[in-house]
């Protein structure tokens, strides 16, 4: 029996507060460190980023990382810091939630729950967040197809949450010269199909700092609802992802040229 769609293609914008992302709406800019590290550091990241015209800070606080010795986070204090950090700069934050475990405390501090790119086939984590009334950013899986993409989508709607952002983050393919191969396709695709807004996370899509930019400019014009960058305030001491992320100096140049 075909399934019967609730996301149909009709187009759907999403609150953040006194952000619309989606439709005819000017794009998101969401930017921030990889991982919390520090009150101090989330601080400055959330100040500069608000300076430079970022919509939204996002930090994580709870790390699914491929290696058990990688930093995996500070966990609440994460969440205490990037809450304390986005309110006295004024900016909504995003950040992952992990597992239902977890759900009453980022509900409380998050803005914007984020599912990453390993939780996009946890269908159980999927239906509970399609029971709340806050903003999904729904992150493509790393080997996930259009049709299981949507699907995932469609879970959150089905339980009655429709307030859902679509992010392009890369997909694996044969070649490894990138983290990831960045789908632009899927950004008209994904708007056709479901109607949701769809970001780009040029960031996980190639994993190269120097690629950030030619990809957000490409993103912006094959028409994505926003960015979602990572920018820390001294990359090569970061504790995640510091290879692929930006100063804030580079950053800005980028957001000025998109």
């Amino acid at each position: 029996m075909k399934d019967k769609r609730i996301l149909t293609g009709e187009t759907i914008s999403v609150n953040i507060g006194k952000i619309r992302v989606g439709g005819d709406h000017p794009p998101i800019y969401i930017a921030g460190p990889c991982s919390v590290e520090s009150k101090e550091q989330i601080m400055e990241a959330a100040f500069a980023l608000k300076e430079i015209g970022v919509d939204v800070l996002r930090g994580g606080a709870f790390k699914p990382r491929t290696s058990p010795y990688a930093f995996q986070g500070l966990g609440i204090q994460a969440l205490e810091y990037l809450k304390e950090a986005g309110e006295a700069a004024g900016l909504p934050i995003v950040t992952e939630l992990m597992d239902e475990g977890h759900m009453d405390v980022v509900m409380e501090y998050a803005d914007i729950i984020q599912v990453g790119s390993r939780n996009m086939f946890n269908y159980s984590l999927l239906k509970t967040l399609g029971g709340l009334n806050k903003p999904i950013l729904l992150k493509r899986g790393m080997c996930a197809t259009i049709q299981e993409w949507i699907m995932a989508a469609e879970y959150l709607a089905l339980h009655g949450n429709k307030r859902i952002i679509l992010c392009e983050r890369g997909i694996r393919s044969f070649d490894n010269y990138t983290r990831n191969t960045l789908d632009l396709a899927a950004v008209p695709i994904m708007q056709k199909e479901t109607g949701l807004p769809v970001i780009v996370d040029p960031s996980h899509g190639t994993g190269i700092k120097e690629l950030v930019a030619p990809m957000s400019r490409a993103a912006l014009a094959c028409g994505a609802d926003g960015l979602m960058i990572e920018v820390h305030p001294d990359p090569p001491c970061a504790l995640s992802d510091g290879h692929q992320s930006l100063t804030f100096e580079e950053y800005s140049r980028v957001r000025k040229n998109v």
